[in-house]
């Protein structure tokens, strides 16, 4: 992409209490980039979608590397860009942390020298002494802190990437990619990282990832891109359970895609409204007193749902559910071994959630659960909680003395 002209200017707005980032654009040459999004100080906002969606070029236009034909760009009361008003700040001028896919270090110098690169207005020792104090919070030891690059390991390279990012106090920090060049292992070490530092770290954070799990474990909310625009923002359980179309849907993995028709209002029953669920998308008859059930050439089913009052009646539909609204019944009910911890961490992945616990007896013990369906509805960290072992899946190893 071309170069263009920076245009420097300051801003005299007034302070607003929104203390986060704040983005429109609108623009179609050289490439369509349309809508907008918010993300609060303190919270992570992902960039989801296909390659060629525009996310990178959004995080570009956030850092300043690329000017939109028409859009507003503000962290705070900062206002980093505004084409109407002719302001466009150059990345100078805008305070922000990014961390690159391939991590861009400096291979000549050691990983407290590419840190300290970061803080160059500052004395040398003063420089040293702050990336110091940064690489101690990425957890790299001494020794790793005097290693240069190609001596670090792809985990700990990212680890100073991170560093360097946040060492000059940034207003707006920016990951691109950052965990894609990373194997798996050391990705599910950095996870925790991210969030520890996340803890401290009270400014917008904005993720541009591939990997949708990876999105929804890390971050507060999402925002789906396709073909340069911005289809939906919001938490991954929203947007998981109440996707805005069929091709949100699509991106945001959700694996029960239905299409129907809308039946109309259920009679004397305000709220709720019946819907045919068609093997096609065929013509179907309303009958809004029909009970939920295959109709006689079982092509389609009957269901009595929510009502919003935005469909017309005989409406073509796609619909959605989420496994939490499906149940299996009669399920054997084995022995199990009765454990009782407090719930300490709790992670949506869509279908699924990662829940961390810490158990009563043995005290302290932490224990991974994967829940699904009806079984995670209603939990919250620091719920008492008490989980069903079966003793049937206890699987029993030798350990090699030393």
């Amino acid at each position: 992409m071309s170069a263009v002209p920076l245009v420097s200017s300051v801003s005299s707005e007034p302070s607003v209490p929104f203390n986060g980032l704040q983005v429109q654009v609108d623009q179609t040459l050289p490439m369509p980039l349309q809508g907008g999004f918010s993300c609060e100080a303190g919270q992570l906002l992902a960039l989801v979608g296909p390659s060629g969606a525009g996310k990178t070029s959004f995080l570009r236009m956030l850092a300043g590397l690329m000017r939109p034909q028409a859009g507003r760009v503000t962290v705070g009361d900062a206002v980093w860009c505004d084409t109407e008003r002719g302001i466009f700040l150059p990345p100078s001028q805008r305070h922000v942390g990014m961390v690159f896919q391939q991590y861009a270090l400096m291979p000549h110098l050691s990983a407290l020298d590419n840190v300290a690169l970061a803080l160059l207005h500052l004395p040398r020792p003063q420089r040293l002494a702050r990336a110091r104090e940064w690489l101690e919070r990425v957890r790299l030891s001494a020794d790793q802190q005097l290693r240069r690059p190609a001596a670090l390991s792809g985990g700990q390279q990212q680890r100073v990437a991170v560093a360097r990012a946040l060492a000059r106090e940034p207003r707006l920090l920016l990951l691109d990619e950052p965990f894609s060049a990373v194997d798996q292992m050391n990705r599910q070490n950095l996870y925790p990282l991210l969030a520890d530092l996340r803890k401290d770290i009270h400014i917008p954070m904005v993720l541009v990832t591939h990997d949708l799990a990876e999105a929804r474990m890390l971050a507060d909310t999402l925002v789906v891109m396709d073909g340069g625009q911005v289809l939906q923002q919001g938490s991954p359980a929203h947007l998981y359970r109440a996707p805005r179309n069929v091709r949100v849907a699509d991106l945001v993995g959700v694996q029960n895609r239905f299409r129907g028709t809308w039946l109309g209002p259920a009679e004397g029953e305000p709220g709720w409204g019946w819907l045919a669920w068609t093997r096609s998308a065929g013509t179907v008859q309303p009958h809004a007193d029909t009970p939920a059930d295959a109709d006689a050439s079982d092509q389609v089913v009957r269901l009595k749902v929510r009502d919003k009052r935005r469909l017309d009646m005989g409406q073509q539909v796609a619909w959605v559910i989420q496994s939490d609204g499906l149940h299996l019944l009669h399920a054997p009910q084995d022995a199990l071994v009765r454990l009782c911890a407090r719930l300490t961490q709790l992670r949506n992945l869509g279908d699924l959630s990662l829940a961390t616990l810490e158990l009563e007896q043995p005290a302290g013990v932490p224990l991974q659960l994967t829940l699904a369906g009806p079984q995670r509805q209603g939990l919250a960290v620091g719920q008492r909680v008490c989980v069903g072992l079966d003793r049937e899946w206890v699987h029993v190893m030798p350990t090699r003395s030393a």
